[in-house]
């Protein structure tokens, strides 16, 4: 196996399991996800996983759209992404992978808990890891959860496989065409024109520990394999300075 020595944490949206439709898993997307993976982990054998839930719920909008508060909405997506991690993990193994779930919320039958320790062996040994459940809190994006594994696994890059965006533009290419897009950005200037495609939070614990962020199209042709190989693929957001850069 060929191994760039890197250690990889990716985000897939869960908005991107759903295919063209706008709620579930569509079997043929986690199929072809499932094989982009496999291609990425012959190049690079070390990689983390944090699945969204969109394509299930979102956690803060069922709280104004179904009467739910916060806290209870933040949980009920938590559980929405153990859902897909464990489809992924099935789309995985069926693809010939050996395929490790964590979980921040315990789940025993279905998951070990999650330890950065255990992680990090799972890794070593060529496991993909998957890390389900968010933070384990509410108020704490899936974006979030994807940059702290980042930085608990050590993680050289975090890949934002985002639905149908393929980098960051200046606003919302979905609402307003020709904006364009970004080549690169510095942290600082991600949090400071609030672009929307990652949280802030997120940014900031990437910046605190120079972890570079790629944001790219899930779908694109061999995107994850693209990213992780180094290739001008969407939107690359570091301090070229003192950041590892891909």
């Amino acid at each position: 196996m060929a191994d760039s020595g890197k250690r990889t944490l990716l985000k897939i949206s869960g908005e991107a399991l759903a295919g063209d439709e706008r709620f579930g898993i569509d079997a043929p997307t986690l199929r072809k996800v499932a094989a982009q993976i496999k291609a990425a982990h012959a190049i690079s054998s070390q990689i983390g996983i944090v699945v969204g839930a969109g394509n299930i719920l979102r956690g803060s909008g069922i709280g104004s759209e179904e009467g739910m508060d916060r806290t209870t909405a933040d949980y009920a997506g938590m559980l929405a992404t153990i859902i897909n991690s464990l489809a992924l993990q099935s789309a995985l193994e069926a693809a010939g992978l050996d395929v490790c779930v964590q979980s921040a919320i315990p789940v025993q039958e279905i998951a070990e808990p999650f330890s950065s320790r255990r992680a990090i062996e799972h890794l070593e040994k060529g496991d993909i890891a998957i890390f389900a459940g968010g933070t384990g809190n509410p108020y704490f994006t899936t974006d979030t959860a994807a940059a702290l594994r980042a930085v608990e696994i050590g993680a050289d890059l975090l890949l934002m496989a985002k639905n149908r965006v393929d980098g960051v533009y200046d606003g919302d290419p979905r609402k307003t065409a020709g904006l364009p897009l970004f080549d690169t950005l510095n942290y600082m200037d991600a949090l400071e024109r609030r672009l929307e495609v990652m949280d802030s939070a997120a940014v900031t614990l990437c910046m605190a520990h120079n972890v570079p962020i790629v944001v790219f199209d899930l779908m694109a042709p061999d995107g994850i394999v693209r990213a992780i190989r180094g290739d001008k693929i969407g939107t690359l957001i570091a301090d070229t300075e003192t950041a590892y850069v891909p």
